[in-house]
């Protein structure tokens, strides 16, 4: 049995007092600290079940189909969106973009900056071409301000910008700090599931590109997005994280034009040769998406220390591969060898992987390429495939009989005895293939 739990309260004027005095502090009266059990309400708490009606989750389109996409076929009313970027990728601009389509079709939207005033949102609403009269706004510096404005208003969608932004007055903590971010988000949270409200917040990272804040932060929000992009490019990606309604993973490319942000389709950019000797194409995933993406090689006769430039690339799989073509046979200790990915890929992915002018430029992989120069399976390996046909290539597979060379197998698949290396497996060039995340840039 749990020890019944007492408190210590004046009987005269009801005071209650952390520990026990001669002398009310409240009214003055001697004598009257009592220990009492304390008032326990009358009211019974209302239960509810877990049965589901069995209509469809109610999900509303934003106007970006990337967008919808990454978030699982769109926003969920009353959920709680984290969209984090670096400085100056765009974050408003997306947001922006969202309260627009949303309140051109009819669902009144709250804006609530803490970050720009009324006139410069107003200013590059203007700029990107797009309905800012239908989107209200307040100011997002004071937390009670934004609560009583979506009280009295009630709209679909209450966007702050930006969480780090936004102070509670009542708290005696810095602005910007973890105990104040994480008393906004629960407020926040709590005005979502109470009046259903759907909530996107925007947040800060830090120099090593996580999200700044608690990593209470992250628990209490429905889903985390981030937008990363190349600063000295247009391109943008936005990835999606944890998402309570729909798949993780997802991943949508953007171009920041003077209009605003429009989706593209990156493989013209990612490949933009025609098969020539030295590259060739892999389809590494960038979330549950195959994209396709050039990588090319040169191998060029040097006389002093041998270079290993790579562009693009991880340069440690780089070594790897000049290492296993070595091994193979390559003379490549007195070559500059030097790769890169069109367009400046991301580093995390490599896709290199030992091939030659002879064989086909244009191939997707079935797995990584180890030191003992094999290429080492990898489970799921189906679900590149149809990317495969989608952008225009031919998958490579070894064909019956033959190893990777492309040698005829005897017995328990061994090279003739005496058989030379094809040319092919001499070659300069590098192939590629690798199915790894390519992942966005961060």
């Amino acid at each position: 049995m749990g020890r019944v739990r007492t408190v210590l309260a004046c009987s005269g004027c009801g005071q209650q007092l952390a520990q026990w005095a001669g002398r009310c502090p409240g009214c003055g009266a001697w004598g009257t600290i009592r220990e009492t059990a304390p008032a326990r309400s009358g009211s019974g708490v209302a239960l509810e079940t877990l049965e589901h009606d069995g209509g469809a989750e109610p999900r509303v389109t934003t106007g970006l189909a990337g967008l919808d996409r990454v978030l699982g076929g769109g926003l969920v009313p009353a959920s709680v969106v984290l969209l984090a970027g670096e400085p100056g990728i765009g974050k408003s601009t997306l947001l922006l973009q969202l309260l627009s389509n949303l309140a051109t079709a009819g669902r009144p939207c709250l804006l609530a900056s803490g970050e720009e005033s009324r006139a410069q949102v107003a200013a590059r609403a203007r700029r990107l071409g797009v309905a800012g009269g239908a989107v209200s706004f307040v100011a997002g510096r004071e937390l009670g301000t934004v609560l009583d404005a979506a009280r009295s208003a009630h709209p679909f969608l209450v966007a702050v910008d930006s969480i780090q932004t936004l102070r509670d007055p009542d708290a005696a903590q810095v602005p910007g700090g973890p105990a104040q971010v994480r008393s906004c988000t629960d407020a926040l949270v709590g005005l979502a599931k109470e009046l259903g409200i759907a909530v996107v917040l925007t947040g800060h990272v830090t120099k090593d590109g996580d999200l700044a804040g608690p990593r209470t932060l992250e628990h209490a929000v429905d889903v985390v997005l981030s937008f990363d992009g190349d600063p000295r490019s247009g391109l943008r990606v936005l990835a999606g994280g944890k998402n309570r309604f729909g798949a993780e993973g997802e991943v949508a490319w953007f171009e920041m034009t003077p209009t605003g942000l429009v989706e593209i389709d990156p493989t013209a950019l990612l490949v933009p040769g025609e098969g020539e000797p030295g590259a060739a194409t892999a389809l590494p995933r960038a979330g549950r998406r195959a994209l396709a993406l050039e990588v090319q090689a040169l191998v060029a006769p040097t006389e002093g220390t041998p270079r290993r430039q790579v562009t693009g690339l991880d340069g440690r799989r780089f070594q790897l591969v000049a290492a296993v073509l070595e091994r193979a046979g390559v003379r490549l200790g007195r070559s500059d060898l030097f790769g890169a990915a069109s367009g400046g890929g991301p580093r995390r992915g490599s896709g290199v992987r030992p091939g030659g002018r002879g064989g086909p430029r244009v191939r997707g992989d079935r797995g990584p390429c180890s030191p003992a120069d094999r290429v080492r399976g990898r489970g799921r390996t189906d679900r590149p495939r149809p990317s495969v046909a989608s952008h225009g290539l031919a998958s490579r597979r070894g064909a019956s009989g033959r190893d990777r060379h492309g040698l005829r197998r005897r017995g328990r698949g061994r090279r003739r005895r005496g058989a030379r290396r094809p040319r092919a497996a001499r070659a300069r060039g590098v192939g590629l293939g690798d199915e790894e995340l390519m992942g966005p840039p961060t």
